[in-house]
């Protein structure tokens, strides 16, 4: 039932990519995308979820166990250089950096919850995981289950890198790790990171539209916006 439902995601998958297409194409035309890798899913057994996979070239997702002092041995013969270790402010005593001597460590401070500003986040995750692709390692994205949070974000780095939509990203890295499930709050800021991250490439690639460079400013300040909201909600709580 589960690969039958699987399956029925995908077929609604070219409509999302013609969409996405269209975006491309309003922000700037033709960019030089790597090949997709396959969505071959794996035998898949329950005991999996304690372990990392590789999900795409150079990124493993994983749950906290994966990254813990008994796993050393393991976290250097599949060649890991950065982790980005992700929790609560209630989890940081557990959930925190194991081996800050061998790896290069990139905390992030989200709660695994519907109206948390995860998308905030997605920038910094690009930047450090092709940091270390560009040396020659690879990363680990792990949070606590290795489920939703590090999930969301390995989602929105392979959206970004392959220029796909929310859905074939999900679809690659389920195909790999089957339990990934991010929650609801988090695939609608995916689903909006669609064309965000369209938008912001073409930014990067030319100053000469300044609209577009308005337009990703406003995003960031929506989010500000968002932010103190959620302080003013918790505070009056």
């Amino acid at each position: 039932m589960v690969r039958r439902n699987l399956a029925m995601a995908m077929l609604d998958e070219d409509d999302s990519m013609d969409e996405l297409q269209a975006l491309h194409m309003q922000y700037g035309g033709n960019h030089n995308f790597p090949s997709v890798p396959s969505s071959k899913i794996p035998d898949w057994s329950y005991d999996m979820r304690r372990s990392m996979q590789e999900v795409v070239p150079g990124l493993f997702i994983g749950p906290y166990s994966s990254a813990m002092g008994s796993k050393l041995d393991n976290l250097l013969t599949h060649g890991i250089t950065h982790i980005v270790c992700v929790r609560c402010t209630m989890e940081a005593k557990i959930v925190r950096p194991k081996f800050p001597d061998r790896f290069r460590y990139l905390v992030l401070d989200i709660a695994d919850c519907p109206t948390e500003n995860i998308i905030r986040h997605f920038g910094s995750v690009r930047d450090f995981i092709n940091e270390s692709l560009d040396s020659g390692g690879k990363t680990l994205i792990h949070g606590n289950a290795g489920i939703s949070r590090s999930a969301a974000l390995g989602i929105a780095y392979i959206m970004e890198k392959y220029g796909i939509t929310y859905k074939k990203a999900f679809n690659i890295l389920q195909s790999k790790r089957f339990c990934v499930n991010p929650n609801e709050g988090f695939v609608q800021q995916l689903r909006a990171y669609e064309s965000i991250y369209v938008a912001n490439l073409t930014c990067v690639k030319s100053d000469a539209d300044r609209s577009l460079k308005r337009t990703f400013d406003d995003v960031d300040r929506t989010i500000e916006i968002m932010d103190r909201s959620s302080e003013m909600m918790d505070t009056a709580t």
